[in-house]
């Protein structure tokens, strides 16, 4: 691992694009979101169909920033105790001692989250907000940075528990993982025909380039963009215009508008810019907010879209300049 903390915030991103791009070949735009959502101190909800590569993003980013990594795979019979953890009778001390479970890590990845009962996924959201959990009356935080990386197969709902809007309002992101384009499932042909094991990082050639202390430096970067009256304004005029919507019956909330905030700031650290613009903000629009709206029936029947309200909301909206 190298000494990369006193890099820039834009370095920072081009290095960590690099690592991951030895093992995810396309996915440019759900790697660059997974990024902002992490410096950020935020969590991302991914949706795609199997076999696009949601599991191998979360390793290879846990790889890439040399932080532990865990997986839980979520089913109808998983109990709270088996993310949180519980009490354990010791035998050989006659004592219960606490056994944490696999939630205590830096990146978590959440497998098919919709699978698991409300009771679990409220575990889950519950410590992914506190950044603590509680077992057995203590108060146990939880490891920093702690980044949740939760997937849902979208067409596949037989047997699942979809997420409350109110839990989806706990991630970040919704990033979208669409098929790769010809040329980039090419080259996935191409470096599995050449021997290179795309399922693992390490065997990907991904390296431990960063550590603990890059991922602060690079969010104490981001915490000096500018951000603009202007810009607060507009960001709290989109929110507001979502309520306001006619084709949305449950517009964006109060949390969404925070947070979309401080993903700007990162996106613009990450462009090298010293001050958030109503681009920055209109980038991160849709996967900010397209988990948190819901539509009126009307709406969903003429075939609109989260991401298709959104870009009619944004045209409304008129930018600051």
């Amino acid at each position: 691992m190298t000494d990369t903390a006193s890099t820039t915030a834009t370095e920072f991103y081009a290095r960590f694009r690099d690592q991951l791009a030895k093992a995810i070949v396309g996915q440019d735009g759900a790697i660059r979101l997974c990024a902002i959502a992490l410096v950020a101190q935020g969590h991302v909800l991914l949706e795609g169909v199997p076999g696009t590569g949601k599991t191998l993003l979360a390793k290879s980013i846990a790889r890439a920033l040399t932080l532990d990594y865990a997986r839980v795979q979520f089913t109808p019979d998983l109990m709270p105790a088996d993310i949180l953890g519980t009490s354990v009778y010791d035998l050989s001390t006659r004592t219960f001692a606490l056994r944490r479970g696999p939630i205590f890590t830096n990146v978590l990845l959440a497998d098919e989250i919709n699978r698991a009962p409300a009771k679990v996924q409220a575990a889950l959201l519950e410590a992914m907000e506190e950044r603590g959990v509680t077992l057995e009356g203590q108060q146990l935080p939880l490891p920093a940075p702690f980044f949740v990386m939760a997937t849902q197969n979208p067409i596949e709902y037989e047997g699942t528990y979809p997420l409350p809007e109110a839990q989806q309002d706990r991630f970040l992101f919704k990033v979208r993982l669409d098929y790769p384009t010809p040329s980039d499932e090419m080259e996935v042909l191409r470096r599995w025909e050449s021997g290179i094991e795309l399922r693992d990082p390490v065997k990907a050639g991904v390296e431990q380039a960063f550590g603990g202390a890059d991922i602060e430096a690079c969010r104490a970067q981001v915490s000096q963009v500018v951000l603009d009256e202007k810009i607060r304004r507009y960001i709290v005029d989109l929110a507001s215009a979502t309520r306001a919507a006619p084709e949305i019956a449950l517009g964006a909330s109060t949390r969404a508008e925070v947070l979309l905030m401080l993903a700007a700031r990162a996106e613009a650290a990450f462009d090298g810019s010293e001050f958030v613009t109503p681009d920055h903000v209109k980038a991160l629009l849709a996967p900010a907010f397209r988990h948190r709206l819901i539509l009126r029936p009307e709406a969903e029947v003429a075939g609109q879209t989260p991401d298709s309200v959104l870009d009619a909301v944004a045209s409304r909206v008129v930018p600051p300049r």
